[in-house]
């Protein structure tokens, strides 16, 4: 059987093309694509972090928690459950916790390409698609499959693998850091591995095979970062490619999953807030699909399969959040689905895994993490309560029924490895070095009182060792949109501006998704200003209670983000000094009522249809950071956009700066001498993709930005900087 990648939730999450104005690296939500695959620990000599960026593409999902709760007292170290020396038994997780504790943290970089399959590991090396034998593929002795120079792109990487059930092809997708444009390649795997086929511009795939053990490749391919048309492909003496579904709906896209048992294909035909789902027998996929359950407005369905037994995750009955149910598999339809287990308020389900006996519900309460056992066998409950230093999950692709390996992180911590051993009913911690900022740096969760009365949870980062916190700079980063959490991956320039003494402050507002769908509901469409009003109760909070001051106060965002920062700086600049943006949605007006743009039209259940609803158009009106521009003082703002932006046009960005810089002149106009004019910087990048977020280019410039504006000394920072990153 093949070994899967990452868990439903995170495949959906991560690998849609098209679901926001949008995120880092994200699919969902404009973002990146998802990592779906196995992480290797590669050790390395030289001082270079690179850590599994979760790159987003979908608006993030919310869900609920169990009442038991289990404190860090959980937590064993690996070394009192094993102190036997590292033999051939150990499993995986035994073998990496092995390995990492003779090397600092600062040696070693996670490669995220990678999958596992019949005793191969599949991966990237160098400019190259190889594999080699799980137990060697430390050892540099691997195999060459394909050399990606022969597709003739610049600077190539493989996004994501899949090997087909008996091993007789692999498929991988492959894209360049300034393009969102992909190839999936198809090689013949023999004694002279060959590529068999080619395809453009995929977006997910799937292997599966029939009753004639032929393999069968399901993919989606996307256009204009639409996704509506499903293919399957076989290849050798029977070789064909066809057209198996096309998405009339322009405001839907399909994705593809197959269940981590490998028995479902299932085909996701996703809105903002509706889906459908569809089953492909992965006995024998030449069947028509089975449908689950036509789609209804407004009710969320994800499905994974177990013995017989489906299970769904979807937002279906009051309370309008996600709740887990099951049905058969051959009684699939909503009247059949029984309620299995639900959560907490105010609640975010970041993903779900299936084991033989188990199911895994990773979990963010209230701004922190849990991981949820239950035993299907007697529907038992086990809830941890993670670190408190914990921001965000990186979930390991996971064969083994006996063990659930993850990854915790925050922004200025390297992923730190964890795995929940069934057998045990015990979650057991990476041992041997602890990065030091465990020590030297502080974390807050904070709460902030909306005009409303509304409390808006706060992530404050500080040195431990910090007086006068009032005159510290200070970061606040906000996004607050398509229901998906701000980004908490670790970033080695985030942790370099805490150890050079920043405050970093992470603002969960409204129309975000860490405290649920519901959250995102009170921030979306005619309640965005919810959002607005967050944010600016968020950052005078901060001021009030001793952490920094305006001038001395930054705020950070990307794509969507940019709504918000944009708003503020027209409503309350004087809260602000410099502001930097990535990839910002600035003019929402014009943007959503261009019908040819390739994403109005998924966007309409986030922001409104100005083009034919006037209240919509009104409201958007309220907060729209281009049409609110006036001759004020506003704070400097650095604005990094990309030439060939797709999902954020470039004219939209420069008609802001021009309009802004106009507003500026007029208010210096007014003010007369002595009038200390804000710099407003636009650094257009080439390329076509949304956001690169590794950019060292980008990330130097933005902290020279912030540095300079702030009056303070960066020679320290730019030193640190090195540590990290390879200039």
């Amino acid at each position: 059987m093949q070994q899967k990648s990452k868990l439903f939730l995170q495949a959906l999450k991560y690998s849609i093309p098209h679901l926001g104005k949008c995120m880092q690296k994200q699919h969902l939500n404009h973002c990146n694509f998802a990592d779906h695959y196995y992480n290797r620990i590669k050790l390395k000599k030289y001082q270079l972090i690179k850590c599994l960026q979760n790159k987003p593409r979908i608006s993030e999902l919310a869900r609920n928690i169990p009442s038991r709760n289990f404190s860090c007292k959980n937590f064993l170290s690996s070394k009192q459950e094993n102190e036997k020396p590292l033999s051939e038994n150990m499993d995986a997780f035994e073998k990496v916790r092995a390995k990492l504790e003779t090397q600092p943290q600062e040696e070693y970089e996670i490669i995220n390409a990678e999958i596992k399959h019949g005793g191969f590991v599949y991966y990237q090396e160098g400019c190259c698609l190889v594999r080699s034998k799980d137990e060697e593929a430390d050892n540099d002795n691997y195999e060459v499959l394909f050399n990606l120079e022969e597709l003739k792109l610049e600077q190539p990487f493989i996004d994501c693998i899949r090997v087909a059930p008996d091993e007789k092809y692999v498929a991988a997708k492959i894209r360049t850091e300034d393009s969102e444009s992909s190839t999936c390649i198809v090689v013949k795997l023999s004694d002279q591995p060959v590529m068999e086929a080619s395809f453009p511009n995929v977006s997910s795939f799937e292997w599966v095979k029939d009753e004639e053990d032929e393999d069968v490749l399901f993919y989606t391919f996307q256009r204009n970062l639409r996704c509506h048309d499903v293919y399957r492909a076989t290849f050798g003496d029977n070789k064909r490619n066809e057209r198996f579904y096309t998405e009339k709906d322009p405001s839907f896209f399909v994705f593809l999953y197959l269940t981590k048992d490998s028995r479902f294909l299932t085909m996701n035909i996703m809105s903002k807030t509706t889906s459908e789902v569809w089953l492909i027998d992965g006995l024998s996929p030449w069947d028509p699909p089975v449908l689950i359950q036509k789609r209804i407005h407004g009710v969320l369905y994800y499905v994974e399969h177990r013995d017989d037994e489906l299970y769904i995750l979807t937002n279906v009955g009051e309370p309008t959040e996600f709740k887990l149910m099951r049905t058969a598999a051959d009684t699939p339809a909503i009247m059949n689905w029984d309620l299995f287990f639900t959560m907490k308020r105010n609640t975010k389900v970041v993903d779900l895994d299936m084991f033989k006996d188990h199911c895994v519900l990773f979990l963010k309460h209230s701004n922190l993490l849990y991981v949820n056992v239950i035993g299907l066998a007697d529907d038992s409950v086990r809830s941890l309560k993670l670190p408190p230093w914990a921001c965000g999950f990186i979930i390991d692709t996971n064969s083994d029924p006996k063990n659930c390996p993850f990854q915790l992180c925050s922004p200025i911590r390297p992923p730190k490895y964890y795995t929940y051993k069934f057998a045990e009913g015990k979650l057991f911690e990476e041992t041997g070095h602890e990065d030091p900022i465990t020590k030297t740096s502080r974390v807050l969760r904070m709460e902030a009182k909306s005009e409303d009365g509304k409390l808006v949870p706060m992530t404050v980062f500080h040195k431990t060792d910090s007086e006068d916190l009032q005159k510290k700079p200070l970061l606040v980063q906000v996004y607050g949109a398509y229901g998906m959490d701000l980004k908490m991956n670790f970033r080695p320039e985030r942790r370099v501006l805490v150890d050079d003494g920043w405050i970093l402050a992470y603002c969960h507002v409204r129309g975000g998704g860490e405290l649920g769908l519901q959250w995102h509901a009170d921030g979306r469409l005619t309640k965005k200003l919810n959002g607005l009003a967050d944010l600016e109760a968020c950052i005078k909070t901060l001021h009030d209670q001793g952490f920094s001051q305006p001038s001395l106060t930054a705020l950070t965002a990307f794509s969507a983000g940019g709504v918000l920062v944009g708003a503020l700086c027209n409503s309350s600049p004087e809260l602000l000094r410099a502001v930097t943006l990535e990839a910002p949605f600035l003019d929402v007006l014009n943007t959503m009522m261009d019908t040819t743009l390739p994403l109005t039209l998924e966007e309409l259940e986030e922001w409104g249809n100005p083009s034919s609803d006037e209240k919509h158009k009104n409201y958007i009106k309220r907060y729209c950071p281009y049409q609110n521009i006036k001759p004020q003082h506003y704070p400097s703002i650095h604005i990094t956009a990309y030439e060939n932006d797709e999902r954020v046009p470039l004219k939209g960005i420069v008609n802001y700066t021009e309009k802004l810089k106009e507003a500026i002149a007029e208010h210096a106009k007014d003010t007369g001498e002595g009038y200390q004019v804000p710099n407003i910087i636009l650094d257009i990048q080439p390329g076509g993709n949304h956001v690169i977020e590794d950019s060292h280019k980008k990330i130097t410039a933005q902290i020279k930005f912030l540095y300079e504006e702030l009056g303070l000394d960066s020679t320290s920072v730019f030193d640190n900087l090195k540590k990290y990153l390879k200039f």
